[in-house]
């Protein structure tokens, strides 16, 4: 029975108010109890604070022989201000040794020695300080006020046992007890009176869900109320007949997903037991460069991945692949079931001919990058190896001809490394650009003139020509004079000794351009397309001969392109190649 929503409604609300009444009880009592505590303070304060009533208690009278009964007649004139009733709240007046002189008529003078009596008697009378420390959890209130009369020093000690403050506080509890009874009766009957408006509503909606379970929709819960159970049931009826509709609309569903499945951008073959075709999209046929029409059959199509009965026994799914001309497929090949006598093999088409050339790619890169680290080592090896076990035996020029070897394959090494690093901060994103304005013409000048020695040493012939006043760009000057160098330096190095190249730079519009024209070996026709890729040379043998990694035109045009600019080959009459940088004046975001 507690397990019922009415009775958990009834069970919270009878600890609402339990919880309330006693929350609200303990407030009120402390409160009463911190009130008559601060009330009894501030009256002593107050009464003690009257100078008129301090001069008469510290200036005694001539001929004055009893200091204490003098004490008590001027106190005795603020009994009624100090509330000193002598049943409740008492009077003392103790001398400096603590011995009690004046008490209460008809009372023992021994008294309880507290904290503050303990300390108005001992630091008290030394600092002129009052004993007033409070403690609501104490059965008492006191307080002890030194006093000096003439050379004599005394303390009068007022003690208040609570009793005014205890009789409201036991009243009070009374009241709130009686409270809380008349609240709980109250409080049970509403909580009824709630339950029975929110469960009845409930267990409608309940008798209502158990119909729709059993596909009974023909009745509908009638809405008594407005509020959050109103909307509910209101709500329920709607999905009932959301629903109804949804069961007659499963027709119309399965007529959309026919639709998908003929749009859909991978192939879907199904087959029956006998390997025909019992349906396919179009993507399928085009995937598979033919028709798939009745004529059509498993074997024919996918007989030499997997044998038809070897699918049909599988209990998941196979996997295979199919060329189709330059294209490649991947197959996913199940099994479906329609019944005892139907079922058959169903083939999804995947088209992974764009992954398989990046595999290709990767791979050749990974073969290229072997290679071209395996020959310095190699070479460095046979000459380490040359000289270790001929120490001493091989002459100084030979031995500093094997020393120049072994650094130029570490310079080589280091070249190709270099290079790596800087496509794999180019592919991950992690290489930004620095930009800021530096002369264009002026970066061109500095390219011939860095190369110029380089130039004379193959008996080149070098010339510059730039236009007058080229503008200030903004770009990454160090990754911009590292293309230009590069595509100077490849002219040098692949024209043969006592050639011409030329280096021109200009503007045009809102971009500035650099071109670099030689008449050395040239590219052929059929090798330009792919001059940019990774790795690749034109001429194997000679480009290992000067040192070549076939990275630096593909580093340079990865920069190019991050700075939204072009690096084209020319066509030109003649031998030699002509490549021509553009870049954008105002920076990478005004390229297009």
């Amino acid at each position: 029975m507690l397990r019922s929503l009415h009775m958990k409604l009834v069970m919270i609300m009878v600890l609402l108010i339990m919880s309330l009444m006693m929350v609200v009880g303990a407030f009120l009592i402390n409160s009463v109890t911190a009130f008559y505590l601060e009330d009894f303070y501030s009256q002593m304060s107050t009464v003690f604070g009257d100078p008129l009533l301090l001069h008469d208690l510290t200036t005694p009278s001539d001929g004055e022989e009893d200091g204490a009964e003098q004490l008590s007649r001027v106190l005795d004139a603020y009994a009624g201000e100090l509330g000193v009733d002598n049943r409740n709240r008492k009077l003392y007046i103790l001398d400096s040794s603590g011995v009690p002189l004046v008490s209460p008529d008809g009372e023992s003078p021994r008294l309880e020695y507290t904290e503050n009596l303990v300390f108005a008697l001992g630091t008290g009378l030394e600092t002129n300080e009052t004993g007033d420390e409070s403690n609501v959890a104490l059965d008492y209130m006191d307080v002890a006020i030194p006093i000096h009369r003439g050379d004599t020093g005394y303390v009068i000690y007022i003690l208040d046992n609570k009793a005014t403050s205890n009789d409201l506080t036991n009243q009070m509890l009374i009241l709130i007890i009686e409270a809380l009874a008349f609240g709980l009766v109250i409080s049970i009957l509403l909580s009824f009176l709630l339950s029975k408006t929110m469960v009845t509503p409930i267990q409608k909606l309940t008798e209502g869900a158990m119909r729709v379970a059993e596909r009974d929709f023909s009745h509908e819960i009638e809405v008594l109320s407005q509020d959050e159970i109103g909307v509910l049931t209101d709500t329920f009826n709607d999905m009932a007949g959301q629903l109804r509709d949804t069961l007659r609309q499963v027709e119309n569903e399965r007529n959309k997903l026919d639709t998908l499945f003929l749009h859909m951008t991978d192939g879907v073959v199904a087959f029956s037991r006998e390997g025909e075709v019992i349906h396919s999209n179009p993507a399928a046929a085009r995937m598979l460069r033919r028709p798939l029409g009745p004529e059509a059959s498993y074997e024919a199509l996918f007989g030499g991945v997997a044998a038809l009965e070897q699918v049909l026994e599988v209990p998941d799914h196979l996997e295979g692949d199919l060329q189709v001309r330059d294209s490649y497929l991947q197959l996913l090949m199940a099994p479906f079931d329609r019944g005892r006598k139907g079922g058959g093999v169903l083939v999804v088409l995947h088209d992974v001919t764009e992954q398989r050339k990046n595999e290709e790619m990767r791979r050749e890169f990974v073969a290229n990058v072997s290679h071209e680290l395996r020959t310095p080592l190699t070479n460095i090896r046979s000459y380490a190896e040359t000289l270790t076990e001929s120490t001493g035996e091989i002459p100084p020029d030979m031995e500093k001809k094997f020393l120049g070897v072994i650094l130029n394959e570490s310079d080589r090494m280091t070249h190709i490394v270099q290079d790596l690093l800087t496509l794999s901060r180019f592919d991950s994103e992690r290489d930004e650009l620095k930009l800021a304005r530096f002369p264009f013409g002026e970066a061109v000048k500095d390219i011939y003139n860095a190369v110029y020695m380089d130039a004379q040493k193959h008996s080149h012939t070098l010339t510059l020509d730039v236009e007058p006043d080229l503008p200030e760009i903004l770009a990454d000057r160090e990754r911009v004079l590292q293309v230009m160098m590069n595509i100077v330096s490849n002219s040098i190095k692949y024209t043969p000794d006592g050639g011409h190249i030329d280096i021109y730079a200009g503007r045009r519009r809102d971009r500035v351009w650099m071109i670099v024209d030689d008449d050395g070996i040239g590219i052929p026709e059929e090798d330009r397309p792919r001059i940019f890729e990774r790795f690749y040379r034109v001429d194997k043998a000679r480009s290992r001969q000067s040192g070549g990694t076939g990275l630096g035109l593909s580093i340079a045009k990865e920069i190019v392109e991050r700075h939204r600019g072009r690096l084209t080959l020319l066509n030109k009459e003649g031998p030699g190649l002509a490549i021509r940088l553009e870049l954008n004046i105002e920076g990478p975001g005004d390229g297009k």
